[in-house]
């Protein structure tokens, strides 16, 4: 059984407390929950659903990429909103980002979200296989 790896990349908001970016195990890359954080700037996005969902996903892919994989092999998510009203344009821009089979996920509205954000979504994707040879 192999260890846990620590992954991190400056290319995608620092975490803001005592949490990992993602973690590495078992071939299977874990990213801990992202917040609508703009990339370029390290500051929160806020606006409507719409432009923190489009943040959100653009971190989990960074992050993915950074790691060698990306959306296409994310498997599971679990998406939190501050409020289930915003589910169906919530639903319009995450359909952009997994336009073909897309990952096992679960949605729920949340009390209260870090920042008071609207959106928060963790993500667990597939790392490619190394070759053996």
């Amino acid at each position: 059984m192999t260890g846990k790896k620590i992954f991190y990349t400056d290319k995608a908001p620092k975490p803001k407390g005592p949490y990992s970016q993602a973690v590495i195990h078992n071939g299977l890359l874990y990213l801990s929950g992202q917040i609508p954080v703009d990339t370029d700037t390290g500051q929160l996005v806020r606006g409507a659903i719409e432009e923190e969902t489009e943040a959100v996903l653009n971190n989990i892919r960074i992050i993915s990429e950074e790691a060698g994989t990306g959306l296409e092999n994310v498997v599971k998510v679990t998406c939190y909103l501050a409020d289930m009203e915003d589910f169906a344009r919530f639903n319009d821009v995450y359909k952009k980002y997994f336009p073909e089979n897309p990952p096992a996920r679960t949605t729920i509205q949340t009390g209260k979200l870090p920042l008071d954000v609207q959106i928060e979504i963790d993500a667990i994707v597939a790392l490619p296989l190394k070759d053996s040879r």
